[in-house]
């Protein structure tokens, strides 16, 4: 049976071949288990392979689900929702709660959770691979040719297999600095499975992982001290909004360190003695490197068959993310485009659309919302203002709203929402969105409906807003912040 496949950018029709699998995939994370799934519901037969399951990967565990699952998003979406009680019980003193005495908190409680739902998860992303159809093949994949998939299993074993494409989805891994003493530090995979709740936490970093974990181990009690290069948190995203979340974070008693860095550590009977770049010196029971991020691709052989990578080990891939070599393909974190597990989805679900489906259709950046899970968490979608004035061609209107939540002017918390919206002056076209406040993920993946749209500031305006409600601020913003001229110049030395 032929096949339509894509050939230079334009469907062709190709014979099968006789190998094992239409596709082999590399990687069971959100990328490769969509890829996978998507690709047999268009007919391929589908094999993929994945390490061993446990909480912290290494070279040779990993599990079902990937990072997101495992060790990243919902594991620290989990302890964001435990850390959060806090500044609830704070809160609910004002609302007439009488709490007294102590509030005790388990730790190992919370972990034991934690730990059943991954567990749980990693079964459902299995079964929802075994209910499609798709052969899974537990061990390390590496590439032996384009067409061939050696795996290691377990006991040391090799098997091998031939494949028409091959799927590269592997993510990546947590980096460590490199200095004296970095054997002491903890990357995010084992902070998501500390046995002991540290009283005293020291944070390298200041992008979404920094910042999540300083607010979970604040939120559950432990004094936190974030370092980071720049003079505020969160590079890349808005100014203004980075200005706000550095400031929520100090209020929730984080202390910050900009423009430094760390140069040693050392172990004491007191724990970890921690010496940054200024000459200063702390004590930490726990330090927390979380300085980025990088492609999971050493193992995978791609040198010796052809598949071009970049100087950090990124796979290279065309807007249809197939690689340099036309029949092998990668998606995700792997190819570090935009690594959020929703860009995953959509494309390993583009790849399968292309290859198998008959319907070669490129991923689409444009408009993808993301969140920070701080505590109040940060959400945006669209062009950031420094973003919209690099490239915009007429002025840009700034519309903001600073207000006193509705439930903060009950706690009395001190503690403000921030909302923007960014639009071009002459096509009135909402060229951006931000939030930082309760909710602000749930709300914002609306507004990223609307931009997705080409929604105007005119069709804002005439939106009618649910009241009493945070969301109905982005619907009510009249009033002109600023007006900014392309001329003037984006800050990007924060």
């Amino acid at each position: 049976m032929a096949r339509k496949m894509l050939k230079d950018g334009e469907v062709a029709v190709a014979d099968e071949g006789s190998y094992d699998y239409d596709l082999f995939v590399i990687g069971a994370g959100s990328g490769g288990v969509r890829g996978s799934r998507t690709s047999a519901g268009f007919g391929a037969k589908v094999a993929i392979c994945e390490l061993p399951f446990h909480p912290i990967s290494s070279e040779w565990l990993g599990g079902h689900g990937g990072t997101c699952v495992i060790r990243g998003c919902v594991p620290k979406k989990i302890l964001v929702y435990g850390a959060s009680f806090r500044g609830e019980f704070e809160d609910s003193k004002q609302f007439g709660w009488e709490i007294s005495g102590d509030i005790n908190y388990n730790w190992k409680k919370l972990l034991e959770n934690k730990t059943q739902e991954i567990v749980r998860l990693n079964g459902v992303y299995k079964r929802i691979l075994g209910n499609s159809g798709v052969t899974m093949i537990e061990g390390a994949g590496s590439i032996v040719d384009a067409h061939t998939v050696e795996v290691t299993q377990p006991d040391g074993s090799k098997q091998r297999h031939t494949t028409k494409h091959i799927l590269i989805a592997t993510g990546s891994r947590a980096t460590r600095v490199n200095i004296p003493g970095k054997e002491l530090a903890i990357t995010s995979d084992e902070a998501l499975s500390l046995e002991e709740l540290p009283k005293r936490a020291v944070i390298l970093g200041g992008g979404y992982i920094a910042v999540e974990f300083a607010s979970i181990w604040r939120g559950l009690g432990a004094e936190v001290d974030l370092f980071y290069r720049k003079e505020l948190p969160l590079r890349g995203f808005d100014d203004e909004m980075r200005t706000i979340v550095a400031s929520n974070l100090e209020g929730r008693g984080i202390r910050l360190h900009p423009g430094t860095n760390l140069t040693e550590l050392s172990k004491t009977a007191d724990g970890i003695k921690v010496v940054t770049d200024k000459g200063d010196e702390l004590i930490a029971d726990v330090v927390l490197f979380a300085t980025g991020r990088a492609p999971n691709s050493n193992r995978l052989n791609l040198e010796a068959v052809g598949v071009e990578v970049d100087q950090v080990g990124s796979i290279k891939v065309d807007e249809y993310s197939r690689t340099s070599v036309p029949n092998i393909w990668a998606v995700g974190d792997v190819t570090n485009r935009i690594n959020l597990t929703p860009v995953a989805l959509m494309e390993a679900t583009c790849f399968s659309k292309t290859v198998f489906g008959g319907q070669p259709i490129k991923p689409d950046y444009k408009d993808v919302p993301c969140a920070v899970f701080c505590i109040p968490p940060l959400s945006v979608v669209g062009l950031s203002e420094q973003e919209a004035l690099a490239e915009a061609k007429n002025d840009i209107l700034v519309y903001t709203s600073s207000f006193n939540p509705m439930k903060n002017s009950i706690s009395k918390r001190q503690e403000k929402s921030v909302m923007k919206l960014v639009v071009d002056a002459e096509t009135d076209k909402v060229l951006g969105a931000a939030m930082s406040g309760p909710d602000a993920a749930e709300i914002m993946q609306g507004i990223a409906v609307a931009l997705k749209a080409g929604a105007t500031k005119a069709t804002f305006d005439s939106t009618v807003g649910i009241h009493p409600s945070a969301a109905e601020e982005f619907v009510t913003m009249r009033t002109l912040t600023r007006r900014v001229s392309p001329a003037s110049k984006p800050k990007t030395n924060l």
